[in-house]
């Protein structure tokens, strides 16, 4: 029915009924927000309008104005339709050409919705307080699509929860003020084909003391020394602010829970009143007092029930626990051995499935079912932040849900973990190291220990203990959009670079996980994540990421498996097994997903390398395994999977575990070898002992020392593959211009995995350019970012170029990817080139095909992904440091030639693995007699053990071959070459001056 004809029944109803039945003469009148009717504009960001947005290209709603003979409203209604596969929707924003709305005199907002009875829930988002529309506080609610035609969706304004999972900017106070409102948003329903309309958007009723008001605890755990007294903190406040117009009255009583009135605690009772004017924030005091018994026990809790008039109540009854006391494992003297077995013999099946889960952090919203669940552990995705992203938000909401765990009857501490895969990337602020593939370029097993250690550093000071780090993968296709994590494409520089263990774990034996800067480390994906074909990926429209890795049992062995035999020496904590699937050929199961194969995780990794921490699922990763919901829990757990990483899914393998092991599809003796692992690097971590976060070393993160380390790094991961004339290192008495689009863009030199899950380009956290280093350097620098500035004048141009960000199976090259650079770059570094001597820098996550360009390109330089600190990659072009970087994995001549690398019988690469040409050192003289000589210094060194000789011996060697190759380098030259790299990292020295010296008579 059209609206007019509604306003008139109900007019004609309201004549009938009593007067307190119609609206109070003091409401407001409805006010108009859209009417959809050409009023407000479709506009992209940041024009005041309409707009849509999506996960992906497909995610956006399709959106038009519609006549509608039915339009509640006019006209006109807002229509569209969608398809979701990830996540869409769309808002309209006020705040670019109009100020923020005022809404605080409204009880709620409402708009008529055409349903189509899909029995699905769809997301509505208001956004409140800050700068502007895109800088606010998102505050969320849902409706249910169960009905059929024109439907008024009426929201109290006391229905929307402050979002948890995601905001765009720092929180600004945590109170829906309704004072500056910039918009809304809808967030339509995923996995259907659907369609809406929507129109007349108005706010309605009016907002009495009971809507606007609010009372909260300060608290929802309050944790107490059997016998101490627990201060409750009752606070009452208003939107806007405003004193209370009417008294509120806080009604409280000790009620239920476990412990026991009279034996545990004081039964207590009363009122606490805020009369009429009392001030927004007022705060008044309940304290509860315990008992003391004497007697060892667990933790038991005292529910305070508040009963409150005036104000809404707060959202949970919040809970006095006394501490477990007098328990063997609470006894830090006594050996982790036995504190775990004592621990474990006392807890239900339902305990011990909580263990195993992992949720993700945005899925609990405040906690309350940490407590509810016995969950073992949270994590943060990629880009998974507290709000606002600081390392003290980050330590008060890990903070949070560590009390969460003190409810439970063991109070067993929350493992939390994070993807610090290159420092603690999800954090602002941070310090960012080059990703893998540069710190395998710097051939520094010392500098890869220091990256390590800062990171460790500054995760733990935000109170997280865990880190999904490091990559163990051993890239053998750059097409794989996951290359950048590895640290190379020869298992004997993923082994040599390990040492980043220790940086972040301590010693091998885990006496320093406790300290206040060593993080639980992670080695991953086990096994062959890097060896996936192209092509046999099935995971939506990824290539090669999460495919499968065809290798005969030589080839697993000697590739794949030979980094985590390593790690497992050095004292990993967990390991995580890869979303790819294993083929060994000739074993006839044909491919098997890792999440399933117990012959690799119990056989291999526990049984034969004598692993003894305890295995983390990926992301999801069990529900990719064939099957129903019951055969991936029960194929998982059996297969070694300790603990599982079920983001928003956690409820469900709980309950589906505990019904496994009742119906013995899972053994009892299985899920305690599983709990006992966990338990045993939570004890080991200390963090039964220290919970929270401490955040001592928070004032270390980006400080100057740890970017010290990461300059250094970022200098030593320079690969100088070409330097005619000597273009490089530059001076500063040089005029230079620089062009391209990576030369000043912080994200795309941070790559993916930084702030975010994918990384973006701009600027998104604090850190220096490789433009800005330059300029740092004392450089007579001129930019041009397309190089569309004149080109006369200058002694020498830099251009920078490369690729934009982007994390896993969306980075693989036939996914909207390719190796070659983009036409504005091929531009630039044509313009430039042809105009003046010219450097080539390429930021990338791997090697990108240039060779059509390689005559005009004076100096070429393989940057990788050098993190937050540009003046390390300005420190060797101008000649602070030396080029001493080595190429981690095989630079090809064209895509063709995927997969190529170190050891291949075909091989023919533009630079061969190994190669890097130096500056500020001399290569020796003297042809083959220098080489022989070198070749039996290396020989006697390598009979003394002394492996610093012998790999100085074998640089100089390589020095001397490669200023004889030039930019000669043969298919003759490129493999003996190579194989001499892998030779040297083997400890192999005499043999690798012996293939050296076949390159140099091939040259």
């Amino acid at each position: 029915m059209p609206r007019a004809a509604l306003l008139v029944s109900t007019a004609l109803l309201a004549a009938l009924m009593p007067l307190s039945a119609a609206r109070a003469a003091d409401d407001p009148s409805p006010t108009p927000v859209d009417r959809f009717e050409g009023e407000v504009p479709f506009a992209a960001q940041p024009a005041e309008g309409i707009f849509t947005w999506g996960g992906d290209s497909d995610d956006p709603p399709q959106l038009r104005f519609a006549d509608r003979a039915d339009a509640p409203e006019g006209a006109k209604v807002l229509a569209g339709t969608y398809d979701i596969s990830g996540y869409g929707g769309f808002t309209h924003d006020f705040a670019a050409t109009e100020p923020a709305h005022d809404w605080s005199a409204h009880k709620g907002i409402r708009f008529w919705w055409d349903g189509q009875d899909n029995g699905r829930k769809t997301a509505f988002e208001i956004k409140d307080g800050g700068a502007d529309g895109e800088a606010s506080e998102l505050w969320t609610t849902s409706f249910t699509d169960d009905f059929t035609g024109w439907k008024q969706i009426e929201i109290p304004f006391t229905d929307f929860v402050y979002r948890t999972d995601y905001q765009p900017v720092g929180g600004i106070d945590h109170v829906l003020g309704l004072t500056q409102m910039w918009g809304y948003a809808v967030t339509l329903p995923v996995g259907v084909q659907g369609r809406f309309a929507m129109d007349d958007v108005e706010l309605y009723g009016k907002a009495d003391q009971s809507l606007r008001a609010s009372v909260t605890t300060d608290a929802a755990v309050y944790p107490v020394r059997e016998g101490g007294t627990a201060p409750v903190k009752v606070t009452v406040a208003t939107t806007g602010s405003a004193p209370l117009d009417e008294p509120v009255t806080v009604s409280y009583a000790t009620t239920g829970g476990t412990a026991e009135a009279g034996k545990d605690y004081q039964s207590l009772s009363g009122t606490l009143t805020f009369p009429a004017g009392t001030a927004s924030g007022a705060a008044r005091t309940i304290k509860v007092p315990t008992l003391k018994d004497r007697s060892a026990e667990s933790a038991e809790t005292i529910p305070l029930k508040l009963t409150v008039t005036g104000a809404k109540a707060p959202a949970e009854t919040p809970q006095v626990v006394i501490d477990a006391h007098g328990l063997p494992y609470l006894n830090s003297k006594l050996p982790v051995k036995k504190r775990v077995a004592d621990l474990l013999s006392r807890m239900s099946p339902e305990e011990k499935a909580g263990q195993m889960t992992q949720a993700e952090r945005g899925a609990v919203g405040t906690g309350g079912d940490v407590t509810a669940y016995d969950l073992g552990s949270l994590l943060s995705g990629g880009g998974s932040t507290p709000t606002p992203n600081t390392a003290a938000a980050w330590a008060r909401m890990i903070d949070s849900f560590q009390l969460r765990a003190q409810a439970t009857r063991f109070q067993i501490p929350l493992i939390y973990g994070v993807d610090a895969v290159h420092g603690h990337n999800n954090l602002a602020g941070a310090t960012i190291m080059p990703h893998n593939i540069g710190i395998g370029a710097t051939r520094d097993p010392r500098l890869a220990e220091q990256a390590g250690a800062v990171t460790a550093s500054e995760v733990r000071a935000t109170g997280v203990p865990w880190d999904f780090a490091p990559c163990l993968c051993v890239t053998r296709d750059e097409r794989w959009g996951r290359s950048y994590e590895s640290f190379g494409e020869d298992p004997a520089l993923v082994k040599s670079m390990e040492t980043v263990i220790q940086g972040l774990q301590g010693r091998a034996d885990g006496r320093d996980l406790k300290d206040n800067d060593k993080v639980l480390a992670t080695a991953k994906h086990f096994v062959g994540d890097g060896g996936t074909a192209y092509g046999s990926s099935t995971t939506g429209s990824y290539t090669i990421d999460q495919g499968v890795t065809t290798v005969t049992r030589q080839q697993l062995e000697a590739i794949h498996l030979a980094p985590y035999q390593t790690a497992v020496d050095r004292g990993i904590g967990t390991v995580m097994p890869s979303y790819s699937s294993l083929d060994i050929v000739g074993d006839g199961q044909g491919p098997v997903k890792m999440h399933a194969r117990a012959d690799m995780i119990n056989g291999v990794l526990k049984d034969r390398m004598g692993f003894k921490g305890f295995v983390i699922s990926d992301w999801n990763a069990i529900d990719q395994l064939p099957g129903d919901y019951a055969s991936h829990v029960s194929t998982s757990v059996n297969a070694g999977v300790d603990m599982m990483m079920v983001p928003y899914s956690y409820q469900d393998f709980t309950a589906t575990l505990i019904d496994q092991v009742k119906a013995g599809k899972v053994s009892e003796r299985r899920i305690d070898d599983a709990v006992s692992r966990i338990l045993t690097q939570k004890f080991e971590l200390g963090l039964f002992e220290h919970p929270y976060a401490d955040t001592s070393n928070a004032a270390r993160i980006g400080s100057a020392a740890h970017r010290a380390v990461a300059r250094e790094a970022a200098a030593e991961s320079q690969v100088l593959l070409k330097n005619s004339s000597a273009v490089l290192p530059l001076k500063k008495s040089q005029k230079v211009y620089v062009a391209g689009s990576n030369a000043d863009d912080l994200g795309n030199q941070t790559g993916g995995w930084t702030i975010t899950w994918q990384g973006q380009s701009g600027t998104h956290t604090t850190g220096t350019t490789i433009l800005q280093g330059m300029k740092n350097a004392g450089g007579d620098v001129t930019y041009s970012q397309d190089a569309s500035a004149p080109t006369s004048g200058y002694d020498v141009g830099v251009v920078v170029v490369g690729e934009t960000p982007y994390a896993e199976g969306v980075g693989d090259v036939g996914n909207g990817n390719d190796l070659a650079l983009s036409a504005a770059d091929q531009a630039a570094v044509d313009k430039v080139c042809a105009a003046m001597k010219c450097a080539v820098l390429i930021v990338s996550g791997r090697p990108q095909l240039i060779g059509d360009r390689l005559g005009e390109i004076d100096a070429l330089v393989a940057s990788w992904l050098p993190g937050t600190e540009g003046d390390g990659v300005a420190d060797v072009l101008y000649g602070r440091k030396g080029f001493t970087g080595q190429l981690p994995v095989t630079w090809p001549k064209s895509e063709a030639q995927l997969p190529i690398n170190v050891g291949d019988a075909s091989y023919d690469p533009q630079y061969p693995y190994g190669w890097g040409l130096t500056t500020l050192t001399k290569a020796p003289q003297g042809g083959t007699a220098t080489l022989k000589a070198l070749g039996a210094a290396a020989r006697a060194a390598e009979r003394r053990g002394a492996d610093s000789t012998g790999r100085d011996l074998v640089t100089r060697a390589r020095l001397l071959v490669q200023a004889k190759v030039g930019q000669s380098v043969t298919a003759a030259v490129s493999k003996p070459f190579a194989d001499a790299d892998h030779l040297l990292l083997t400890g192999r020295y005499a043999a690798a001056v012996e293939k050296l010296t076949e390159a140099y008579r091939a040259a």
